[in-house]
């Protein structure tokens, strides 16, 4: 019997259980609602965000596959493709840190790998509360092992991520995974499942009662008892996620595959309906087949179990016995426990009984497409930079304060706790712009990058999103290479609260007007909503990941600075923007104003010149300028080389504070000879782009007229020193 309590508790309104009604035209069995659910759920259907995110530009001539597959694809040329994708773990990872954290690795690789593509590099984007809350730490130190923990052992590299801390993650953190794999372009693999009477088989690992209603709970809010949700948590097993790495892709060498999926939100029931439904075909699956860990399984737990390491596949019939013996060779499990069909329903039966029987293309396709009410964020004032109180010293004391604190910090204590160079091809480490991985055999290399700043998205929610979206293109460009296009991870919370809904459609539409201007599509992304707990919610963060192609790897230019006796160039307009800065976030106790604006036809200028003077000039030392401003890049810079730089004096309008500390956007630090800097200004000129020379490189410590001497080594224990003494 079917109550409402039943139906609320899987996350069905009343509503949409009378349109389940309606399809089925009588009331569905456990394992149906079940089933249902699931593929209803916001995780699963994207029923809040897909009529917004169909205004996405998705295609270009490098796009190969956007979304609607397991991860995009776009074209690096000679035969090779990049497979990228990012996803979220969050409400697992508050709940089990480590535990969420390893399975959101596990699971973003899988969706990868499924492509036909070798997972070659993995990032994330990780918030976290403020310092002081009681959970932070332990939840800082969960998730970092569980990322390490698993990308460690499956022996894929971990290169470039990004971490926050601030008091509106306190009761949610977020933790988004991306992965980027390297694949042939004529060894591509999809699932739709084309064909009738084709073998439907299960491989991996064995499947158990974690994370059952895993989908269900990753789309619903929090409230005090969260951490009753546990059991709906994964549990991960990295050696076997490698072996099945090592499975897919050898048995995908044959001609074996049709169609091939994982096993990730809503597990079995996912996999095959959207399988199934791609393929316009039906699928007819016998459960007491399916590999168990457990004793005495139901249907309803076998459909919605999202134990991990498993995968869904259909063969060319008669393929059976060599694909087997490829699973059974690396220890894996290996079942046919189903068939295609043409009666275009999903039947599933267990002990000789129909637990399941529903229209295929409904069940994949008929959860509810809401156009949510919406409230646009209120516009905050432009503010002045003389508006925002100077420091009561100098600015080199006031730097050394900035960076020795959480905001800026450095965040070595968790990127040194990941293997960066496992597998060989890391040409660019963690802790520069964007890290770069070589392809193979070859002198061409992916870079990549995630980022966002979640301040500037909550003042401005279409100026904060495209300026994230600008930010991995800067970063790309830093390290002279080609942006293709982007995934993205949009973390909101409750879409049923008009003004959350107005800060995602916001974010859309700043996403969408960067992404044209700069021919940097969306391949592929994930959405999600109800990160808030008791009707807190979270500030909104659209994680974008960026990927780039760098034709040539010996002609990458990366942030340290390598010589004494260059000068150092800044590139772009100087307004001293400190509205939503760190700098405003620190010393005025606060965030108030309007963020920094983008101006999308100055960053395509500026973002071009840089890139050019990297591959033409032999420019090898560059940075673009973001969070704290102008001298914290500088002092980045000289931290990472480990040369020191005298500042020039400043002679414009502005105030100093403002000059050193503003954070106007599309600005670009490059360290050049002398013989070099006229020629690169002149060529700055041209184009209508502000440049000045800010200083010289050369000896221990930073300098600036007027003020004491800052020696790096004090420097550098400010900035490496906050986050070890803090987790230690």
């Amino acid at each position: 019997m079917i109550t409402p309590e039943i139906v609320a508790e899987h996350g069905l309104k009343p509503d949409e259980y009378q349109r389940l009604l309606e399809i089925m035209g009588r009331e569905p069995s456990m394992t149906e609602l079940g089933i249902f659910s699931v593929m209803w759920s916001e995780h699963c259907s994207y029923k809040s965000s897909r009529y917004w995110l169909k205004t996405l530009p998705v295609t270009g001539p490098q796009v190969i596959q956007g979304p609607g597959e397991n991860a995009g694809i776009v074209d690096l040329g000679d035969g090779w493709a990049a497979v990228f994708k990012m996803e979220s773990h969050n409400h697992p990872s508050y709940i089990e840190p480590y535990q969420g954290a390893a399975t959101g690795v596990g699971g973003i690789m899988r969706d990868v790998f499924t492509m036909g593509a070798r997972p070659v590099a993995n990032l994330n984007a990780l918030r976290f509360g403020a310092p002081e809350h009681p959970k932070t730490r332990h939840l800082v130190s969960g998730v970092v092992a569980g990322i390490g923990g698993y990308g460690n052992c499956v022996g894929v590299p971990t290169v470039g991520g990004e971490t926050n801390f601030d008091a509106g993650y306190n009761n949610n953190i977020l933790v988004n995974a991306m992965c980027v794999g390297l694949a042939r372009t004529d060894k591509i693999f999809y699932s739709a499942a084309k064909g009738v009477g084709l073998p439907v088989v299960y491989v991996g690992s064995k499947t158990g009662r974690d994370g059952i209603h895993g989908a269900t709970m990753a789309s619903a809010e929090f409230d005090e008892n969260s951490d009753e949700k546990r059991p709906t948590v994964q549990v991960g097993d990295p050696f076997t996620e490698k072996l099945l790495i090592e499975a897919c892709l050898e048995l995908m060498a044959s001609d074996a595959i049709i169609a091939i999926q994982d096993m990730g939100a809503a597990g079995l029931t996912s996999s095959t309906a959207e399988m199934a439904d791609k393929g316009g075909v039906g699928i007819e699956l016998d459960l007491d087949k399916v590999p168990q860990r457990e004793d005495n399984m139901t249907a309803y737990e076998m459909m919605l179990s999202e134990s991990q390491e498993r995968m869904l596949m259909v063969l060319r019939p008669g393929s059976e016995p060599a694909a087997e013996a490829v699973f059974q060779k690396w220890g894996l499990d290996f079942s046919v426990i189903g068939m295609t069909t043409d009666t275009g329903r999903m039947i599933v039966k267990h002990k000789g009984k129909v637990e399941a029987d529903m229209p295929v293309a409904t069940l994949a396709d008929s959860a509810p497409l809401y156009q949510r009410p919406h409230v646009p964020t209120p516009q905050k004032r432009a503010l002045l930079p003389q508006w925002v109180a100077a420091p009561k010293r100098g600015m080199l004391e006031t730097l050394e304060t900035m960076m020795g604190g959480p905001q800026l910090c450095s965040r070595r204590w968790i990127y040194e706790q990941y293997d960066h160079m496992v597998m060989g091809d890391t040409v660019q480490r963690p802790g520069g712009d964007a890290a770069v991985v070589r392809v193979h055999g070859t002198q061409k290399g992916i870079a990549a990058v995630c980022d966002v700043t979640p301040r500037y998205v909550a003042a401005d929610p279409a100026m904060g999103t495209k300026q994230a979206v600008v930010e991995t293109w800067r970063n790309l460009v830093c390290v002279g290479a080609d942006p293709l296009a982007i995934t993205d991870n949009l973390n909101f919370a409750s879409p049923e609260r008009p003004e959350i809904m107005g800060q995602f459609v916001g974010a859309i539409e700043g996403m969408g007007e960067a992404c044209r201007a700069l021919d940097y599509p969306v391949v592929s992304g994930n959405v999600s909503l109800y990160n808030e707990t008791n009707g807190v919610g979270i500030p909104p963060t659209p994680a974008i990941g960026g990927v780039g192609l760098v034709p040539d790897v010996a002609k990458l230019a990366s942030l340290a600075l390598k010589r004494d006796g260059d000068l150092l160039i800044v590139i772009g307009a100087e307004q001293g923007w400190l509205g939503q800065s760190v700098y405003q976030q620190v010393f005025a106790g606060g965030l108030d104003g309007a963020p920094p604006p983008v101006d999308l036809a100055e960053e395509i200028k500026a973002g071009r010149l840089v890139r050019n003077l990297i591959r033409e000039s032999g420019i090898d030392t560059v940075h673009d300028c973001s969070d704290g401003g102008l001298l914290v890049a500088i002092a980045e810079m000289a931290l990472a080389g480990r040369i020191g730089v005298e500042l020039f004096g400043y002679e414009g309008k502005l105030p100093e504070h403002a000059v050193w500390f503003g954070e106007d956007q599309g600005r670009y630090i490059i360290a050049a000879a002398p013989s070099d800097a006229e020629r690169i200004i002149e060529r700055a000129k041209l184009l209508a782009l502000p440049a000045r020379i800010v200083g010289r490189t050369g000896g221990e410590t930073l300098t600036k007229p007027g003020e004491a001497v800052l020696p790096l080594d004090q420097l550098r224990a400010a900035y490496e020193g906050w986050l070890p003494k803090y987790m230690g």
